[in-house]
């Protein structure tokens, strides 16, 4: 190479070319391989689905396993949607198509989104002519999303919106964090931190915004299924999901001292909420989400109880940010290898594995290198 320009233009050039071709392939080949279309979390909400609209249990065990297997699921056990009650509107559309009619239309759902949000992340913090918006585009746990037919997506639909939208129609900004509470663990710190600016800044206007669309939420959800709510109560109490292990430090942190202690998994995002809170109070006058939200949601991931790869798909509007405000090729060609890293291991590690440990924390850590010096002071606490 001539210089480290052209090696920072070539990594992130092959970062990005490499998880959007195989996004391409793989949804190409999707709606003729019956395999493929069972064998993905897609097909949890589609069986959910199914039994909404046959007004069956949405939780049942016995039910889920004959669908989601009549349909080629290959596994050894049903898959449960492990969202709360107020998440189930979202799958019963599903239940009115076969898999085969269903799972592309879902999965370009999925992709459409991931390209509204990051093009909102642009004009929030981006630059024309640089382009470094494709690092988010393809950003292989979103890219995960699409594939899989997650709806980790829909959080960052939620997160994004409420950024973009929280100073000039902060209703509505409230009303897209309804999204975040399809799964609330990954955002315990940021929460936190919300109640109290809604709280300091009398940001009322924001809280009636959740708190009208989860009312609606709710209101919908019991219309659908008025028996869900006792439901899912009883599923969770039976699941035994929340000692399954998740590559998150909670996890790790259970399944070392005492697999029993559920509580365990808990410990970081306390330790989280201490430290969100301590690094909020000296800034809650001059306080900016644009500014300060991206650390905030980067150490709720670290420190979320558990969670799955996909899930980081809430760390782009961060990254985007800490892209676009480094002045270092370095750090750019170093965001670059990450990404490549974790599309690697897309290919070749479950999701399950404890080897998924060290994302979440090597995106916090690239970020604090990438803002300017006097921000990583600022990020870390140093000073108000």
């Amino acid at each position: 190479m001539r210089n480290p320009r052209e090696f920072t233009v070539l990594l992130i050039a092959i970062a990005c070319v490499l998880p959007l071709f195989f996004t391409i392939l793989y949804l190409s080949v999707l709606p003729f391989n019956r395999r493929n279309l069972a064998n993905r979390d897609f097909i949890v909400y589609w069986a959910t689905g199914q039994q909404l609209v046959h007004h069956g249990n949405p939780y049942d065990p016995a039910a889920l396993d004959r669908i989601e297997h009549d349909a080629g699921f290959p596994g050894s056990a049903s898959y449960y949607m492990r969202n709360a009650p107020w998440a189930l509107p979202l799958a019963l559309p599903l239940g009115y198509g076969s898999p085969r009619a269903t799972a592309l239309p879902w999965s370009l759902l999925m992709l459409g989104l991931l390209i509204a949000c990051v093009r909102m992340v642009w004009k929030l913090f981006g630059a024309s002519g640089n382009h470094l918006e494709w690092l988010g585009y393809c950003f292989p746990p979103a890219l995960d999303c699409v594939i899989l037919g997650q709806t980790s997506i829909f959080l960052l639909v939620g997160l994004t919106l409420f950024l973009r939208l929280h100073k000039a129609r902060p209703f509505t900004a409230g009303a897209a964090l309804w999204l975040c509470t399809l799964k609330p663990h990954l955002f315990l710190p940021f929460a936190l931190v919300l109640l109290v600016w809604i709280v300091v800044t009398r940001s009322y206007r924001v809280l009636a915004g959740v708190a009208t669309a989860f009312a609606v939420g709710a209101l919908l959800t019991t219309w659908i299924d008025p028996a869900a709510w006792r439901q899912y109560a009883y599923y969770m109490h039976t699941s035994g999901i929340t000692r399954e292990f998740t590559a998150n430090l909670g996890n790790l942190l259970r399944d070392s001292i005492h697999p029993a202690w559920e509580w365990l998994a808990f410990v970081p995002a306390i330790l989280g909420c201490v430290w969100a809170l301590g690094y909020f109070w000296p800034r809650r006058h001059a306080w900016d989400w644009l500014e300060q939200g991206g650390l905030l949601m980067l150490v709720s991931l670290v420190v979320a109880p558990f969670g799955w790869i996909f899930d980081q798909s809430l760390a782009i509007p961060a990254l985007l940010d800490g892209a676009y405000r480094t002045r270092s090729r370095r750090l750019l060609a170093v965001l670059a290898l990450v990404i490549l890293a974790m599309d690697i291991q897309c290919c070749l590690v479950q999701v399950p594995s404890p080897l998924w440990l060290w994302t979440a924390p090597a995106c916090l850590i690239w970020y604090l290198m990438a803002v300017p010096r006097g921000g990583i002071e600022n990020s870390l606490g140093l000073r108000p």
